[in-house]
């Protein structure tokens, strides 16, 4: 899916004679889950259930995996919740504007849609979920996208599957979202810096967070974007306009117990902007801190959850 994973596991003192084969088998048994990720969510790979999805004809309703089912349906509620701002139906405006696999924004030819063409590709029909059967209708022409979450997803999955072999310490990460449980060897938590942006006000030594059973995921406009007269376009699109965020956000950064939600609600939040994001991360109880580029500068604003879980007056 186009990024890294990595998993740090700590070893009481008394498995340290532990074979490399366990380590071995831990490797495998992660790279399995996330293997099991992409079969099914990946817009990189045509041969993913997601992929099937999107070339399904019109009025079939197809039945999905279980998991590909699950993320979907709380992507689809994420979407409802903030009035369409993380929509997982606007695949074609992502792939339009160069940021999904085919027509990079980086790669010799691509031409910025004009903003016809983007409101022509606007999400334009909802695919209904029957629990029941676990299937999804394919109105026809939807193009899924779940960028904005399967990360986040995958983390969740790797940190089951660890608990499940009864490892209890760890941090584990795909493409920069993290969770973490447990303590590291010296009993220390883990202890993560908020992913900044360059210039932006973390202070001396930048604001850290315990991962004690928590996740954090950021979204930024500062990993992927390209210059257009003159204007900065970013990879996170709001799927009511169909064009780029522009008020400003450089990073909106979420904490929780699920790596998913954090992925799913930074996204969202980011499109709204500190405004509106703000408002919602208070009446929803997110931890959510956003970093605001201004005439000078940048602004950080944390909402009340946030201040609290970090520990700030």
């Amino acid at each position: 899916m186009g990024t890294t994973w990595s998993a740090r596991v700590a070893q009481p003192d008394a498995a340290s004679h532990v074979s490399p084969r366990l380590s071995s088998d831990l490797q495998d048994g992660l790279q399995a889950q996330l293997d099991e990720v992409v079969a099914q969510m990946s817009h990189w790979d045509p041969d993913s259930s997601l992929g099937r999805f999107n070339r399904a004809p019109a009025g079939t309703w197809q039945v999905l995996p279980p998991a590909f089912f699950h993320v979907l349906a709380y992507a689809l509620d994420v979407c409802r919740d903030s009035g369409g701002a993380c929509d997982p139906c606007a695949g074609a405006l992502v792939n339009l504007w160069g940021f999904g696999p085919v027509n990079r924004y980086d790669e010799p030819g691509f031409v910025a849609p004009t903003p016809e063409q983007a409101r022509a590709a606007l999400p334009a029909a909802r695919v209904l979920l029957d629990p029941v059967s676990r299937s999804a209708l394919q109105p026809g022409g939807v193009q899924l996208d779940l960028s904005a979450i399967a990360k986040g997803y995958g983390v969740d999955c790797l940190a089951r599957w660890l608990e499940e072999q009864g490892i209890r310490d760890y941090l584990v990460e795909v493409g920069g979202e993290l969770r973490g449980a447990g303590v590291k060897p010296d009993g220390q938590p883990w202890w993560v810096a908020l992913e900044g942006v360059d210039g932006a006000p973390d202070g001396e030594e930048g604001i850290v967070a315990a991962l004690h059973g928590l996740a954090v995921a950021t979204s930024g406009d500062y990993r992927r974007y390209f210059l257009h007269d003159g204007r900065r376009h970013a990879h996170t699109i709001d799927p009511r306009t169909g064009a780029p965020v522009d008020h400003g956000t450089a990073s909106v950064t979420v904490v929780a117990a699920s790596c998913m939600a954090c992925d799913a609600w930074s996204t969202a939040l980011t499109v709204l902007g500190p405004v509106d994001g703000l408002a919602l991360a208070e009446r929803r109880g997110i931890a959510a801190r956003f970093v605001v580029r201004i005439a000078d500068g940048f602004v950080e604003h944390l909402s009340s959850h946030m201040r609290t879980m970090l520990d700030l007056a």
